[in-house]
């Protein structure tokens, strides 16, 4: 699609997505809950909103006009995130037909962290882009083990869609259905945001994160540490917060995750405000203000554990980012800027965080945030073939 046209549509977007008929089937997670004082607590809890100085990035941007695609367990019309969520899709048998039912929470999760618009006050939880709205796609039943090819479906029905950015917190085997549907969401200016998966399940970069121009997430800890939880590999492009991240659940509750999940949709959320901003760049081009303006962590440069860096919500909104094959050129930060991920947050640690996991199905899983994984039915503890960059 031409890219002024898209540009066009983001900045006139509607409310509402037409529905399309696709059918198919698909995975789960452990939800603990936050503690009981609810929403009056929940945004403090947040401690990834003051580490990425989100405050700051939403007196700049709030992802206003941009639509996110989240192919997951569904997503649940919580008041939190509500007035976000567009008519979706069912993938699978189960739901409503629209894609806002949700009986495990993860989607809901992912969804708050994108783009929950909480409440007055500082009453609730929000997302990084709290004027996004979110396609929300039903292809992982609770138990949380799908298929490949129902993600293929839920990409090419986001595809179809014309959205802005696909949140991928899942890993699954390449099938050739799954393969074609990255590479025509690519070939679609759209942004392709995925988690590298967690250990101990996952020891490298899994699919679709490995897949070429899909932007590969791993996490970091309360210190701004590697966290445990991250698979690691060349393939990794950005960090984000991954232990003890607090979002939206089912049922009007909030529940704490810890896994690349939850730094894949924070990555998507900062996308969304990147795509809000800058309309008319291509996703190529969100992706290169994305690791250009990200934190260097670790050995100078790109390295298996941070990527470029950990994503920095104000830089990327605001830094002079020379477009990509510019030779010799710098990023310039905001003069007096000070970069989030150069202020650890929280205390200091990594916040007791452990892969506290269980098997069900094959798959191992870390409390709180989960990570859904996708294999083929028969075949749950084949190593997923992969696909080199």
């Amino acid at each position: 699609m031409n890219r002024a046209l898209r540009a066009s549509r983001r900045l006139s977007r509607l409310t509402t997505i037409s529905l399309a008929c696709v059918s198919l089937a698909s995975p789960s997670i452990f939800v603990e809950n936050a503690p009981h004082d609810g929403s009056e607590r929940v945004r403090s809890d947040q401690w990834h909103l003051n580490y990425l100085r989100a405050q700051d990035a939403h007196a700049l941007n709030r992802g206003k006009g941009v639509v996110v695609a989240v192919p997951d367990t569904g997503v649940d019309p919580h008041i939190d995130l509500r007035d976000n969520l567009l008519p979706g899709l069912d993938i699978i048998p189960g739901g409503r037909g629209d894609g806002k039912k949700d009986s495990n929470g993860h989607g809901t999760c992912m969804a708050g962290l994108i783009a929950a618009h909480g409440r007055a006050g500082g009453i609730g939880a929000l997302g990084i882009a709290p004027e996004a709205k979110i396609l929300p796609i039903f292809d992982t039943p609770a138990n949380g083990f799908g298929e490949p090819d129902d993600l293929a479906n839920s990409i090419d029905y986001a595809t179809r869609n014309d959205v802005d950015i696909i949140s991928i917190s899942a890993v699954s085997s390449p099938t050739e259905k799954l393969q074609r549907a990255i590479s025509a969401a690519r070939a679609a200016d759209i942004v392709i945001v995925a988690g590298v998966g967690n250990t101990p399940r996952d020891s490298r970069v899994s699919y679709p994160a490995s897949a070429e121009g899909v932007l590969a997430v791993g996490g970091i800890d309360r210190s701004g540490k590697h966290a445990k939880v991250s698979a690691t590999g060349p393939e990794l492009d950005l960090v984000a917060p991954a232990v003890d991240i607090y979002s939206t659940s089912i049922n009007g509750k909030y529940r704490k995750g810890t896994g690349t999940s939850d730094a894949t949709a924070i990555v998507a959320g900062a996308a969304a405000l990147v795509r809000s901003k800058y309309p008319y760049l291509p996703a190529a081009e969100v992706v290169h203000r994305l690791t250009a303006t990200a934190v260097d962590k670790g050995p100078p440069g790109r390295d298996d554990e941070y990527g470029y860096g950990v994503i920095d919500l104000v830089a990327a909104l605001t830094a002079d980012v020379p477009p990509l094959g510019f030779e010799g050129a710098t990023v310039t930060p905001p003069s007096g800027a000070t970069s989030a991920a150069a202020q650890p947050a929280g205390d200091g640690g990594d916040g007791g965080a452990v892969v506290r996991g269980w098997v069900t199905l094959g798959v191992i899983v870390a409390a709180g945030g989960g990570f859904l994984v996708w294999r083929r039915r028969g075949r749950a503890d084949d190593p997923p073939p992969r696909i080199s960059r």
